[in-house]
């Protein structure tokens, strides 16, 4: 292997949110952290030697994208997805989630109506009633290990709630779905026959399993785009999310300029050189290591399936197709949600992400985060057989 991803890195005492704030989150000190989505592998080589040859230069004045800056996007994205991206499209933005607040606040009034498709990506939620909007929901079928979409329900809660616009989460955040061509032409229609907009948080594209692939939902079918706010970053992808630097592609001139518009209000202009900096290092110099990372993360869930099968068999893995969030679903264990948080933390001594953050069907689930050396999955899932043993025991 090129790339050691074994190897452990101290993360304590750098100022991590991962790691340093347990207490002030609320969670006991000393948990085993797999919650946030943040990986524990240090960036590609080619992004570290980046940002250091800018370091040495010594100067961080205001920046801007040049064109060298959007080849390398454009670069990524015709040779991984096939689509096609025009500079005018792009906007940088420090954040999806700042951007799927400029989309909500550009493209609907306060007292419409926002649609998702739970259990999801929980700040989408913080984004809809922090922004006045009205949530609505469609809720995700769980049946036979896998999530579908009801799209008789689909449609019916867009009428009935008169939605304008629809945050897509694909690929899916938690449950690991990647859509299929006829999934995603389904919503898409939809959405086509009711005016909705559709946001297409994308962020987790470069996390696909093999037998699956990433299709580019504004590039789907013609006249998708004209409806579609495409988000991207390459933060998930080269584990970057604290230097904050996002691609917001908007084809559809009307809508970029509301979005512009939007986000000029906030005063946020010139995006981050190093930011900037990174991103243009990754999409041109960090296939390989991507490659590697898929192929390492792809083991560690057959790790996870195996042990599971094997030796807690009560708490089944609901199979990813893509992203590195393992979507457990513990009701096996008989547990309460409150009971099932104390076993994760207090018997476990591991960090997870409850379901229940994740809205409407994500009781007796919780999220692990599987973007770590071995050695610590291994030990995390030691823990949970450990902690499930107990449950069994006569107290």
């Amino acid at each position: 292997m090129l790339f050691d991803f074994d190897r452990v890195t101290d993360r304590k005492n750098t100022d991590s949110l991962k790691y340093d704030f347990a207490s002030k989150l609320g969670k006991p000190e000393g948990l085993l952290s797999l919650w946030v989505a943040d990986m524990d592998f240090p960036s590609p080589p080619c992004v570290l030697e980046a940002l250091m040859e800018k370091t040495r230069h010594g100067i961080f004045g205001y920046s801007e994208a040049g064109r060298d800056y959007f080849e390398a996007l454009q670069g990524w994205f015709s040779a991984h997805f096939g689509w096609n991206v025009h500079e005018d499209w792009l906007t940088e933005t420090p954040g999806v989630i700042f951007a799927v607040n400029m989309a909500i606040r550009s493209l609907t009034d306060k007292g419409d109506a926002v649609l998702l498709q739970p259990p999801v990506y929980h700040p989408f939620y913080e984004c809809i009633h922090e922004n006045e909007r009205k949530l609505a929901t469609s809720q995700l079928v769980y049946s036979g290990g896998k999530y579908t979409v009801d799209f008789e329900d689909f449609e019916a809660q867009i009428v009935q709630n008169k939605v304008r616009l629809f945050i897509l989460c694909s690929p899916h955040n938690p449950v690991g779905r990647v859509w299929t061509e006829d999934e995603l032409l389904s919503m898409g229609r939809i959405c086509q026959k009711h005016g909705v907009v559709v946001l297409s948080d994308e962020i987790h594209e470069d996390f696909v399993y093999p037998g699956h692939r990433h299709l580019v939902f504004a590039d789907l079918k013609p006249g998708f785009s004209d409806i579609t706010v495409t988000c991207t970053a390459p933060t998930k992808t080269f584990n970057l999310p604290g230097i904050q630097i996002s691609n917001i592609l908007i084809e559809n001139a009307d809508i970029r300029r509301r979005f512009r518009r939007e986000m000029g209000k906030t005063g946020y202009k010139h995006p981050n050189i190093m930011g900037l900096t990174a991103c243009r290092a990754a999409y041109l110099g960090g296939y390989e290591w991507i490659h590697a990372l898929r192929a390492y993360l792809f083991e560690s869930v057959e790790l996870v399936r195996t042990f599971l099968s094997q030796n807690l068999p009560k708490i089944k893995l609901v199979e990813p197709e893509g992203t590195y969030l393992l979507w457990l679903d513990c009701k096996g264990l008989g547990l309460s949600d409150k009971e099932l948080d104390e076993f994760i933390t207090q018997r476990a001594g591991l960090w997870l992400n409850a379901g229940t953050m994740f809205g409407p069907g994500g009781s007796g689930f919780q999220r692990m985060n599987i973007a770590c050396p071995r050695s610590v999955l291994k030990e995390a899932l030691e823990r949970l057989a450990r902690a499930a043993d107990s449950l069994e025991r006569p107290q």
